[in-house]
């Protein structure tokens, strides 16, 4: 007996209905992504091993999909390595490639690779997919896409600003209510400072970005097992309990942290940030959250997050300011910031909201009846016109009966159905069924496309 086909855990098949579903929030990206000025560009789907260890924190570095070299990867390496039991360093010998963990670094090396070829400000966007060998679980894939946008090159918090109105106008654009989330890697660097403890910002950051998922007990538990010490602890405790307006958090921290440089210089940013989004009339609420963190390593700076009001579900989407990635491959001194849209999470939000429009069920516009061999020259000359006319249009395969082809209509989405047997054809027209609503209609051949296209 044949084993039953299965696909590995965290990955996911997407039929037609999925399919079509999916392009549309593509395209509503795709669109305002261009409408703002960026750039499509790939990366491969691999990367070396250079290129992705070290730049996501050591939690990250852990969920990378290495690939196993070509050939005899155990050649070369001595007994005593493969008998230690020390994973680490056996990966070292037999794999030198990982599949990519998000789309930032690739970009980061794309950038430096290819330096003589772009103009800075450099605005790039690319949407292709991500894996990361992490638990899967309800919204948490181990492949899934991403949609990026970056802008690299430039200093100015007016990029933050403009990204922020992207990310407004896509979610507008799908119909999902949001709450965009700020904060900044140097605020939360003067905080861990004015807590005594700057030298492990990382832990603190990392921990402290799980606040929604397992409460302040949890974080502080989390924090004691880093090193940080208890009364680090009750310093920030209270900080990260600020409530009021974004404005007014910003003013309690001014005072706060009088004494740190970075901090101040963080408050200072997110204040000329908020002052550029208030030019603009955002459908989005914007707040600024003094316990995001964005658990990445290469974040500097502004720090965004993205969440449905109107769903319990994860970020879908999140990005920030990084000051020096590309430096990490020879160019230093290139700073950048980028947002990324996850689309699985979106798709899985729309779903749950019933936000997709009805006509994403199907591609096909029109269906027309297959009568036969007789009527089927004509039928194939009806079916041109309207792909010439830009209707998506199917000619059924085989001369069945007519309740049959109109079971598959129905069963496909397809709003119409041409009906052209012999009769119709002497006399030059065509009956169009609308299948929502049954109505027939008798429409001249010259007419169809017009008909269709109002219909």
């Amino acid at each position: 007996m044949a084993q039953k086909p299965s696909i590995p855990r965290g990955t996911r098949d997407f039929s037609p209905a999925e399919m079509l579903r999916r392009n549309h929030i593509f395209d509503i990206i795709r669109r305002n992504f261009s409408l703002w000025g960026y750039l499509p560009i790939e990366t491969p789907a691999m990367e070396t091993l250079s290129t992705l260890l070290g730049k996501y924190g050591e939690e990250g570095d852990r969920l990378i999909f290495r690939i196993l070299n070509s050939g005899n990867f155990l050649s070369g390496i001595s007994p005593e390595t493969l008998s230690s039991a020390d994973t680490s360093a056996v990966s070292q010998h037999i794999s030198e490639k990982g599949l990519r963990y998000d789309l930032t670094v690739p970009f980061a090396r794309f950038v430096v690779q290819h330096r003589d070829e772009i103009t800075f400000p450099f605005r790039r966007y690319q949407i292709q997919p991500v894996w990361r060998a992490d638990k899967p679980q309800k919204g948490r894939y181990r492949e899934f896409f991403q949609c990026d946008v970056d802008i690299i090159g430039s200093n100015s918090l007016l990029n933050e600003a403009e990204l922020i109105q992207i990310i407004d106008h896509i979610f507008s654009e799908l119909n999902i209510n949001v709450t965009v989330k700020v904060n900044n890697r140097k605020i939360l660097a003067g905080i861990a400072g004015m807590a005594g403890a700057g030298e492990q910002l990382t832990d603190i950051t990392v921990s402290i970005d799980k606040l929604e998922k397992i409460g302040r007990e949890g974080v502080r538990q989390e924090l004691m097992q880093r090193g940080i010490a208890p009364e680090a602890i009750d310093r920030l405790e209270p900080v990260l309990g600020l409530s009021g307006s974004s404005e007014e958090k910003l003013h309690e921290l001014r005072s706060i942290m009088a004494s740190s440089e970075t901090g101040l210089k963080g408050i200072t940013e997110m204040e000329e940030l908020l002052g550029y989004l208030a030019l603009d009339q955002l459908n989005a609420t914007v707040e600024l959250d003094l316990s995001l963190a964005r658990g990445l390593n290469y974040y500097t700076g502004t720090i965004i997050e993205v969440k449905a009001a109107d769903v319990p579900f994860g970020s879908i989407c999140g990005g920030g300011r990084y000051d020096d990635l590309t430096g990490i491959f020879g160019l230093p001194g290139v700073s950048g910031v980028g947002v990324s849209f996850g689309a699985d999470r979106i798709y899985d939000v729309m779903l749950q909201l019933d936000l997709f429009p009805e006509q994403t069920g199907s591609s096909t516009r029109v269906l027309i009846v297959n009568f036969g061999r007789e009527e089927l020259p004509s039928l194939i000359k009806i079916a041109g016109t309207l792909r010439e006319a830009g209707i998506a249009t199917e000619l059924y395969p085989e001369p069945v009966k007519l309740k049959k082809q109109f079971a598959y209509a129905d069963a496909q989405k397809i709003q119409l159905v041409v009906i052209a047997g012999s009769n119709e054809l002497t006399a030059g027209q065509a009956t169009v069924r609308n299948m929502k609503t049954g109505e027939q209609t008798a429409v001249s051949l010259s007419a169809l496309p017009s008909f269709i296209k109002k219909e």
